[in-house]
């Protein structure tokens, strides 16, 4: 009776186990199509949307692979280019402003912290957006309030920022690891939304 229901307490453990190792292993597996439907380079907050949505979609027990996370990623990218390419635009202005830096001009080193804090914010907002986006969505509306929660919501901010520290920690040591760290970079952004909806 005991080894009974020692086997019974034993058999919820295992499959805890199971399926948290699964939602890792689909992390890492959706980094990869995240890099690889962001090799366009235009095309990133779209892939984000769609890997993230996959995410969701294995969290709340429904079906999906590979196709609907390119049916996702069609659906995102349609507006989501413009989104990239305002997101590359910002990133070029950063650089002006540490060339500025560099160059010594009076007022670079505010104006070059003032950047790079800008563009951080710029980058969770994006991540966040994508987070909640679904097909249909208007990505002006989402990063709007994206916007907004990136401000009420410092800690989940500085989550994401340790986030993406960690992608560039790993692309840094070993280039390759940085692709799967993707995955888990945009279930961190669903986790902090999740939690962000909690009354």
């Amino acid at each position: 009776m005991s080894q009974a229901s020692a086997k019974t307490r034993g058999t919820p453990r295992e499959s805890v186990f199971a399926e948290r190792f699964a939602l890792f292993a689909e992390c890492l597996l959706t980094g990869v199509w995240i890099a690889l439907a962001s090799l366009p380079l235009v095309t990133y907050p779209a892939a984000f949307a769609a890997g993230a949505r996959h995410l969701r979609r294995r969290t709340e027990h429904q079906g999906g692979g590979w196709r609907e996370f390119v049916a996702d990623f069609r659906a995102a990218v349609r507006r989501g280019w413009l989104v990239g390419v305002a997101g590359w635009v910002a990133a070029f202005a950063v650089w002006v402003d540490v060339q500025a830096v560099r160059a010594g001009i009076p007022g670079g080193p505010f104006v070059g912290a003032v950047g790079l804090f800008a563009l951080f914010g710029l980058v969770v907002a994006g991540m966040r957006a994508a987070a909640v986006w679904e097909p249909g969505a208007s990505w002006r509306a989402l990063l709007g309030a994206a916007g907004r929660r990136t401000v009420l919501d410092p800690a989940g901010s500085f989550l994401l920022v340790g986030g993406l520290v960690m992608v560039a920690c790993s692309a840094w040591f070993v280039a390759p690891l940085a692709v799967p760290v993707l995955g888990a970079v945009a279930a961190a952004a669903l986790a902090v939304e999740a939690r962000d909806r909690r009354p």
